[in-house]
């Protein structure tokens, strides 16, 4: 591995489209960003035969792994860690446990990518459960929410290791010094909810963190929080509900503007805003979830990604790695230990 080039490597077989999307992805980020350097990981003559069709060949920045088999995406993620040994994802977080590559990208099956990266490359001291992590738009900017559907079952003490591995990734990504960190509840009052959550913000106000209390779920959208923390059951049907959302807004819209001659034209003279509003809200452009609380760095794209998409979650790991996140979130811990015992 040069040690000037950041190197990544990308689960190519792994989505519902594969390579398609991740070769002409890896192309348009080798191309954009000089010090970047991608293995694509996957059925070697089929990778070789879509960089042929997109106009390149394998080379110095731009490499091909070869991996005989695929993780399907309804894969159940106990067979997927037993009998996918040579998987393309599996090979890829490989690369990544070996020193070859500093982080894989996959849009693979998700609870496969999380068994599979936690065994390969096992968990942070300190770190009991990784937690899926992403950045989410609001009306001030952008807020990171965690765990999105790695742990259904997540214990007071869990959701106060999202909030330091939370807090640690916006703090490297987005350069805030101390973010604020919110507890998704049903309301704000310190009376509301159940007793893991209560138990939880005693924990987070006792910490050193920068905690501001229970964060409703709108509060999410309105940036109440840079972090907000929530159980990963919650937060999965959180994340689904706003997808839904996002869709039927979209849904209603164009059947508004298409409903008569006059909605068309209207349609017309609002594109500008219309788009505006798109590029601000685009989940594409927030695609690429951290795997947080590995002795790695593993991002996972939205399986079914486009190549703007999946590129957007390659320089996320990118990002990741500059910003050396899995040890700012080690000597986190340390550092939070040390002041436990001294107090």
């Amino acid at each position: 591995m040069e040690a000037d080039l950041t190197t990544i490597a990308l689960d190519a077989m792994g989505g519902d489209v594969g390579p398609e999307v991740v070769v002409p992805a890896a192309i348009s980020v080798i191309e954009k960003h000089a010090g970047v350097r991608l293995i694509l990981v996957g059925e070697e003559s089929t990778l070789r035969a879509t960089l042929k069709s997109h106009g390149h060949t394998p080379g110095n920045r731009l490499e091909v792994h070869h991996a005989s088999q695929v993780v399907e995406m309804t894969e159940l993620p106990s067979h997927a860690l037993r009998n996918k040994k040579d998987s393309s994802m599996r090979v890829a977080i490989n690369l990544v446990k070996e020193g070859t590559a500093q982080a894989c990208v996959s849009a693979g099956n998700t609870g496969a990518l999380m068994a599979t990266a936690r065994f390969v490359l096992k968990t942070l001291p300190g770190i009991d459960r990784p937690a899926i992590c992403t950045s989410l738009p609001t009306t001030t900017g952008h807020t990171h929410v965690l765990d999105l559907g790695a742990n259904v079952d997540s214990s007071a003490e869990h959701m106060f290791e999202f909030a330091v591995m939370g807090s640690v990734l916006t703090s490297a990504v987005d350069d805030i010094a101390r973010p604020t960190v919110g507890l998704l509840n049903i309301g704000e009052e310190e009376i509301k909810g159940n007793e893991r959550v209560k138990e939880a913000a005693r924990l987070l106000a006792e910490s050193g963190l920068n905690y501001i209390g229970f964060v409703e779920g709108d509060g999410i959208y309105t940036g109440a929080a840079d972090v907000v923390i929530c159980d990963g059951f919650v937060g999965n049907v959180m994340l689904k509900t706003s997808e839904g959302v996002a869709k039927m807004i979209v849904h209603y819209m164009r059947q508004e503007f298409r409903r008569n001659p006059i909605t068309l034209l209207a349609g017309a003279f609002a594109l500008p805003v219309l788009r505006a509003f798109r590029r601000r809200v685009d989940p594409r452009s927030y695609n690429g979830a951290s795997l947080l609380g590995l002795q790695g760095i593993v991002i996972k794209s939205h399986g079914s990604a486009d190549s703007f998409s999946f590129a957007n979650a390659i320089r996320e790991a990118v990002v990741e790695v500059k910003q050396n996140v899995p040890e700012r979130i080690s000597a986190q811990l340390e550092d939070m230990l040390v002041e436990g015992r001294t107090n």
